[in-house]
C-alpha cells in the first residue's frame, strides 16, 4: 500500500511568547498597562499645567515649585494612614474609586475663579490618593500575573513606562501649553483619569478583599505598617528599595547648577536630565528580555552595591560627554530592581500585600524628595561635584550594608550570592 503519510502537511504550533511578550499575552495586564500609561499622562500634564498656572496667578517661583513638591510630600500620609484601604476592599473597586477621586480633585482646578490655596490643596489630595492607587495596583499585578517571573516583568514594564514619561512627558506637556491654556490642559488630566477608571473597571475582573474590615481605617493602616516593618526580611528589602534612590537623585537635583558649571546650556541640562532614565530603561529592557529569572536574582546584590559607584567619577571633573556616560552606566545598574521585586513579593504574606506595596510606594517617593533636598543643602557648602561623588560613595556603602543584611536572612533555596 502507498504511504499515505507522505502527502500530509504538519502544522506546527506558533512559538510561545517569550520575555515581555509573555506579559502582554495576559488580557488583564494589557488593561492595567494602558490604564497606567493614561494615568501617567494625566499626572505629567497636571504637574506642568498646575505649575504654570500657579506662576501665572502669583508670579512666585517658590509657589510654582511648591506645586511640584506637593506631588511628593503627602505620599507618606496616604501611604501610612490610608494603606489599609488596599487590603480591606476589593482591589478593582479601590483602583476605580482612586482614579475617580483624582478626576474630581482636578476638575475644580479648571474653574477660572479657583484660588491659589484651593489649587494647592487639591494637588495635595491627589498626592494623598496616589500611593493607595499605586500600592493596590502593584498588589493586583501579583494577583493577575502570579508572584513569579511574570510579575517581575510586569513591574519592570510599568517602571519603563514611568521612566519614559520623564523623557518625553514634560516636553509634550510644554508643547501642549503652546496650543491651549493651562486650565484647558487640565481637562485632559480629568479625561485620562476617567479613561483609566473605565479600563480598570471593564478590563480586570473582580477579586475579593485580602483582609476583612476590622479596626478603623487609619488604625488599620498604622497596624498594617507595623506588621510589615516588624518582619526583619521585609524591612531590609524595603530599605534596599528606598536607600539607592535617595542617593541616586543627587545628579538630577543638581543638574541645573552642574550644567552651568560645564557651560553646557539648556541642551546640556536636558541631556543630563535624560541620561539616568535612558540608562535605567536600557538596563531593565536587557535584564527583562535577555536574562533568565535565576540570573536576574544572582546579579541583584552585585548591581545594587555598584550602581551608585559611577557617581564617584564626578571627583575627576569630567566634561559633559563623560558625565553623561557615568549617568548612563549608573542608570543601567538599576536593573537590580527586577530581582528585588521577586524577593519582596515572596516575602510579604498575601493578606498584607496591598499595605506592603502601598508602604513601598509611599516610602520610595518620600525618600526621593528627601534626597533632593539633602543634595541641595550639601551642595551649598561642598559644591555640586563633591556632593554627587559623595552621594555615590556613601550610597554604595549603605547599599552594601543593606545587601549584606538581605543575604544573611535569605530564605533557604533562594538564588543569589551567599556572601558579600
Amino acid at each position: 500500500m502507498p504511504d499515505q503519510s507522505a502527502g500530509t502537511t504538519t502544522v506546527s504550533a506558533p512559538p510561545a511568547p517569550t520575555g515581555y511578550a509573555r506579559v502582554f499575552a495576559v488580557p488583564e495586564f494589557r488593561a492595567v498597562f494602558a490604564a497606567h500609561a493614561l494615568s501617567l499622562l494625566g499626572v505629567v500634564v497636571s504637574e506642568i499645567s498646575l505649575s504654570v498656572l500657579v506662576y501665572d496667578l502669583t508670579g512666585s517661583p517658590l509657589l510654582s515649585a511648591l506645586a511640584f513638591a506637593l506631588g511628593f510630600l503627602p505620599y507618606v500620609v496616604g501611604g501610612t494612614l490610608l494603606a489599609g484601604v488596599a487590603d480591606r476592599f476589593p482591589a478593582r473597586r479601590v483602583l476605580v474609586v482612586c482614579d475617580l477621586v483624582c478626576a474630581v480633585c482636578v476638575a475644580p482646578m479648571v474653574l477660572p475663579g479657583a484660588h491659589i490655596g484651593v489649587l494647592l490643596a487639591l494637588r495635595c489630595c491627589v498626592a494623598v490618593v496616589s500611593p493607595v492607587f499605586q500600592g493596590t495596583r502593584m498588589a493586583t499585578l501579583a494577583d493577575i500575573l502570579g508572584d513569579g517571573d511574570l510579575f517581575v516583568l510586569g513591574r519592570s514594564l510599568l517602571r519603563i513606562v514611568s521612566q519614559s514619561a520623564l523623557l518625553v512627558g514634560y516636553g509634550l506637556g510644554g508643547l501642549l501649553l503652546i496650543v491651549v491654556s493651562p486650565r484647558h490642559a487640565l481637562l485632559i488630566t480629568v479625561g485620562t483619569f476617567c479613561a483609566s477608571a473605565l479600563l480598570l473597571r471593564f478590563g480586570t475582573r473582580r477579586r475579593p478583599a485580602r483582609a476583612g474590615v476590622g479596626n478603623a481605617l487609619v488604625r488599620d493602616g498604622l497596624k498594617g505598617a507595623r506588621q510589615v516593618l516588624a518582619d526583619r526580611r521585609v524591612r531590609a528589602l524595603l530599605l534596599l528599595f528606598w536607600i539607592p534612590p535617595m542617593f541616586s537623585v543627587a545628579p538630577e537635583a543638581l543638574a541645573a547648577p552642574y550644567a552651568a558649571e560645564l557651560t553646557a546650556g539648556s541642551v546640556g541640562l536636558g541631556l543630563l536630565m535624560c541620561a539616568l532614565p535612558v540608562g535605567t530603561i536600557a538596563g531593565e529592557l536587557y535584564a527583562g528580555s535577555r536574562l533568565r529569572p535565576a540570573a536576574r536574582e544572582r546579579i541583584t546584590v552585585p548591581l545594587v552595591c555598584c550602581t551608585l559607584l559611577p557617581y564617584a567619577g564626578y571627583l575627576f571633573r569630567p566634561g559633559l560627554a563623560v558625565s553623561l556616560l557615568l549617568l548612563l552606566v549608573s542608570g543601567a545598574g538599576s536593573a537590580y530592581t527586577l530581582g528585588l521585586d521577586q524577593w519582596f513579593v515572596r516575602a510579604v504574606p498575601d493578606e498584607l500585600r496591598g499595605r506592603a506595596m502601598t508602604l513601598l510606594t509611599a516610602g520610595l517617593m518620600t525618600i526621593q524628595g528627601v534626597g533632593m533636598a539633602l543634595a541641595g543643602v550639601v551642595a551649598e557648602f561642598a559644591g555640586v561635584r563633591a556632593t554627587v561623588a559623595g552621594a555615590g560613595l556613601l550610597g554604595a556603602v549603605c547599599c552594601a550594608l543593606l545587601a549584606r543584611e538581605v543575604v544573611r536572612i535569605r530564605p533557604k533555596g533562594e538564588t543569589g550570592l551567599t556572601t558579600i
